[in-house]
């Protein structure tokens, strides 16, 4: 499957901003599955200075300056990429490693992936470990329990038992608070996810992308109708990273599109930076356009 995603950001600001400089994840990266074809960024003004680079876990960033008064920035990003399916159903009915046995291995890791891997056990910029989410999961991921399937019935608890309501949380909402209220977004079930799987001793990471939209029969599809989407990964010896997405109790596979992964969504914004000036204030408006092609 071939896939055309845009994704434009613009921030208009009170006054006119002098200077920023930025970094932005805002380009699908390559994965198994999933190879990049083509990508065209624009911004504007022009920046002066413009560099892509890579992160530490791997994610595309590309970094700009501008260095010229202006009050709207827009970023302008298209990207032709191509998804070959998984047979992820297959592994969810073969695969019997259990959590026991995967906690075992992480104790005493003898392979490069295990000691990577121990590395989305520890705390991160937003999602830490307490007792609060242990309890939540545990009697989900006893040693018994199959890890891939335990990680799916996981899935649908959090699909059956929270409300999706983007007025209940901010970026900034504690993980105690949502699994308190019982309600959040996409980033906020992803980051509960991990803090739950954490605190159980298995590895999970935040993974940042897009999510295709289909419209109602009949209906023709909305420019922009799209957006930005969360969900989460387990380390699994032989299968690597396999994704859940709680939002919708799916095990992702042709519609999502990965942007970047990390920790949590710190690690993986997708636009940060300094900006000098600016009049204190500044709007933000996002579309996010996902079409097959």
């Amino acid at each position: 499957m071939r896939y055309r995603v845009r994704h434009i950001t613009e921030y208009s600001y009170g006054a006119p901003v002098s200077l920023c400089y930025n970094m932005a994840h805002l380009l699908p990266r390559d994965t198994r599955n999933q190879r990049c074809l083509h990508q065209k960024v624009q911004i504007n003004p022009p920046p002066v200075y413009q560099n892509d680079g890579e992160d530490y876990f791997g994610n595309q960033t590309f970094y700009f300056s501008i260095q010229e008064a202006h009050k709207k920035l827009v970023i302008d990003v298209t990207t032709d990429f191509e998804i070959t399916p998984l047979n992820v159903l297959e592994w969810a009915s073969q695969h019997t490693l259990n959590c026991g046995q995967l906690r075992a291995q992480l104790n005493a890791p003898n392979t490069p992936e295990l000691r990577m891997a121990k590395e989305y056990l520890l705390d991160s910029p937003q999602i830490h470990r307490s007792e609060d989410l242990k309890d939540y999961a545990t009697s989900t991921f006893a040693d018994d329990k199959p890890v891939l399937q335990a990680a799916l019935a996981f899935t649908h608890k959090i699909f059956t038992e929270f409300t999706f309501d983007p007025a209940s949380t901010t970026v900034a909402t504690p993980l105690e608070q949502v699994l308190k209220q019982r309600s959040g977004v996409c980033q906020d079930f992803a980051h509960l996810a991990i803090g739950c799987l954490r605190s159980v001793g298995i590895p999970a990471r935040y993974m940042s992308g897009y999510l295709e939209t289909l419209p109602p029969p009949g209906q023709e599809k909305l420019v922009g109708a799209d957006a930005s989407h969360a969900w989460f990964a387990v380390f699994i010896p032989e299968l690597g990273w396999v994704e859940f997405d709680p939002t919708n109790d799916i095990m992702p596979n042709d519609q999502h599109i990965v942007t970047a992964w990390g920790r949590d969504y710190s690690d993986v914004t997708p636009l940060q930076g300094v900006i000098f000036e600016g009049g204190g204030s500044q709007q933000l408006a996002v579309s996010v356009d996902v079409k097959r092609v």
